[in-house]
């Protein structure tokens, strides 16, 4: 029987167990897939804790790649044999195979291997909808500055290298030297340690006092202000995480003295539906295979070592991407 890592409640990496699970035939609109490589993401970290609430018991992951076992009626883009990958919900990608909605799965040229896929899709397609859907007012042209946090991260080094193949100038922060040099490897213009210097501050020095046209956070609470400090009138605030805790409530006046835009962004709006969803991985997919970005995965661990991988990403002791192998 197919083994999947589950929890019964919410709470700590120790929560996660594995388990036999029976995997049946897809119905209408599903595919069975079998996992070759699993992707990890903080977003696991959210569920699991609770502070994205889900009925349980949870299988837990948003991201994988794999063999298309067999497809159910209505599914025309996937058949059985075909290399695939997503990024999407339900959650239950922390699994040897699992059946699921078809919508998300996205065919995986060739030339791009499993692990990678498995690596790239979540965070490949949050940096997609980030960097050419998710934009100020104004917009943005080559030249640009704009602010990212928590760069050396697996979506954070994918939007390094996409915005500088864009002609932005990305100001990285990272929470050590080590990271910030990752960042700058990847294409950040510049990079600030946030645990070393005030990054306002040194956003107001790049910027010779101008600010940023936008901020892309997942940080959350321990960013916000800064974050908003450092945007230009008509800026752009785009949180799309909570790695050190969600955002507390804020007055709207806040934002008037520049005029600010702010936005709670998720990937799962944006791949709602199919023809959005394939139009978005075709441009990663196209990306990745010219060489302008490159998929780091900088720690594998094997599905069994599940809950050592979620004490690294919670600790922030991961660079690029982490994934589960089979």
């Amino acid at each position: 029987m197919p083994i999947a890592v589950q929890i019964e409640r919410p709470g700590g990496a120790e929560e996660m167990k594995l388990v036999d699970l029976p995997v049946g035939q897809p119905g209408p609109g599903q595919v069975r897939i079998r996992h070759h490589a699993i992707g990890l993401n903080f977003i696991d970290v959210y569920q699991r804790t609770g502070l994205y609430p889900l009925p349980m018991p949870l299988t837990l992951g948003m991201e994988g790649a794999g063999v298309i076992e067999a497809v159910g009626e209505g599914v025309t883009h996937l058949k059985p044999g075909d290399r695939a990958a997503y990024a999407g919900n339900p959650p239950g990608s922390y699994s040897q195979v699992r059946v699921m909605p078809a919508l998300t799965v996205c065919r995986l040229p060739d030339d791009i291997d499993f692990d990678t896929a498995a690596a790239m899709m979540l965070k490949g397609l949050t940096a997609q909808y980030l960097l050419r859907r998710t934009l100020p007012v104004e917009g943005l042209q080559p030249g640009d500055h704009i602010l990212w946090h928590a760069a050396a991260g697996g979506v954070g080094l994918i939007a390094c290298q996409w915005a500088k193949a864009l002609g932005y100038r990305l100001i990285a922060t990272a929470g050590s030297e080590q990271k910030c040099a990752l960042a700058l490897a990847n294409g950040a213009q510049a990079a600030i340690n946030y645990r070393a210097e005030d990054f306002a501050q040194r956003v107001a020095q790049i910027t010779d006092g101008q600010g940023v046209k936008v901020v892309y956070d997942s940080v959350g609470k321990d960013t916000w202000e800064g974050s908003l400090q450092c945007l230009r009138p008509f800026g752009l605030m785009a949180s799309f995480g909570n790695a050190s805790g969600p955002v507390p409530p804020f007055a709207p006046a806040v934002l008037a003295p520049k005029c600010l835009y702010v936005t709670r962004a998720t990937l799962f709006t944006h791949i709602a539906t199919r023809e959005r969803c394939q139009a978005m991985a075709d441009e990663l997919f196209a990306v990745v295979r010219s060489g302008q970005v490159r998929i780091h995965i900088d720690q594998r661990f094997a599905l069994q070592d599940v809950q050592a991988a979620h004490r690294a990403l919670e600790a922030r002791q991961t660079t690029g991407s982490t994934i589960l192998t089979l």
